[in-house]
This record gives structure tokens, sequence and C-alpha cells, in this order.
């Protein structure tokens, strides 16, 4: 996250009863297994607000490395995997099935490379600017076609489906990266990892307005688009 440690801990406290709300509104397993997004992501900036505070103040300092790891964890490991499973739960198309679990298939296989690479090179990060800006040590972080390997599955994955809902989050999820690609180049990870916390939050507004549409035409609505 961008700006300051309150600002992080401020999301993970907003994202928490976000996402504890959006799992008491699910109805269903897929919806549940969506509502969790907002509580990983809170976790994810709880992390990046004792990374902030390992930078700015000497007596968080031991914990550094252990935030910058969690934080990387959900930044690049978990996301690649949860999203499309997101996608999976929720698809009844057979063909858009096959597709989705191959980018599942492809996210596994990423994330699995990301986190013994992690291991082997220890990755940094640094406060500039107002931003945390993380560097990978591996040497496929510093290819440009790593954007598109991770965005296969974290992204790619909600575009495929046949629901309108995770499509929206597919393309705003997008957007996002777009902008922060083009502002926040070198705070990449950081910067768009918050603006997907704060997309997140609308996974709750979907939920409660599916289930209320869904009731008042008296079913479950676990699969309607």
């Amino acid at each position: 996250m961008c700006f300051s440690p309150s600002v992080s801990f401020g999301a993970a406290a907003v994202l928490s009863v976000t996402g504890i709300a959006a799992v008491r509104v699910s109805k269903t397993v897929p919806q549940r297994i969506l509502a969790m997004v907002p509580l990983l992501f809170a976790w994810q900036q709880l992390a990046e607000g004792f990374v902030w505070l390992s930078l700015l103040r000497p007596a968080w300092a031991q914990a550094h490395h252990i935030a910058v790891y969690v934080f990387l964890v959900f930044a690049q490991m978990v996301w690649p995997v949860y999203m499309p499973v997101c996608a999976l739960f929720y698809e009844q198309s057979r063909p858009r099935r096959a597709l989705i679990g191959i980018t599942l298939a492809a996210g596994v296989a990423l994330a699995a490379y990301i986190g013994v690479s992690l291991y082997i090179h220890p990755p940094l990060a640094f406060a500039e600017k107002h931003h945390i800006r993380y560097e990978l040590g591996f040497a496929l972080s510093r290819k440009w076609y790593y954007g598109v390997l991770y965005f296969i599955p974290a992204v790619f994955s909600l575009l495929l489906s046949s629901q309108k809902t995770l499509r929206i989050l597919g393309g705003l999820f997008l957007l996002s990266y777009l902008f922060t690609r083009l502002l926040f180049y070198f705070y990449v990870i950081s910067v768009w990892c918050f603006f997907g916390a704060l997309i997140s939050i609308l996974i709750f507004v979907f939920l409660s307005r599916s289930n209320a549409k869904n009731k008042v035409n008296g079913n479950s609505g676990a699969y309607r688009k």
C-alpha cells in the first residue's frame, strides 16, 4: 500500500468488516469462496502495515523480513491460485470450466515457482516517496512477460467467467493495473494490491444485491449471472 502504516492498517480494518459482512450474506459455497476475497486482502494489507512499521521505526526492524514475505506470498502467490478457484466454483459451462482450469493449473505452477524463488532469492523492500518499492530477486520477475504469466490466472480467469459479477471484477482489476502501471511504475506491486483491495469491497455489494434479488424471485441463485 502507499502513503503510510495507518492507511494500510485502516484498509485492513475496513476490509475485515466488509469481508465478514460478505461471508454472512453468502448463501452458497461459491459465494462464500468469493466472499473470502476481502478478508484475504485484509490480511495482505495488515502485513504491509507491518512492512511500513519495520521500515520507518527501528523498534519494528526485526519484523521486516517476515512482514515482507507474508505480503508477497499474498500478492504473488495467493491470487494466481485463488482467483481461478473462485471462477471455477461459479462456472457451469464445460468449455469455460476447461479454460479456467487451465488458468488454475498455470496459477499453481507460477505460485510454486515464485515460492521457491522467494526462498532462494530474498526480496527487498524500500520506503520511497510515500510508497513501498519491492524488488524481487529472481530473474523471471524482471522479464516483460512476467506480468502476462501472472495475469493469465489472477485476472484473465475472471474475464473468462460466464458470471457478470466476476467479469466486472476482472475488468476493474485490469483497469486498475493499467492505471497503476502508468502512474506508479516502480511501486506496482504495492499500489495495485491496494487498488485491488478497494475493488474487492464491491463483492459485498454484489452478493447482497444478488441474494436480495434471488429472494424476491424465490430461488438461491447460486449460479445466476
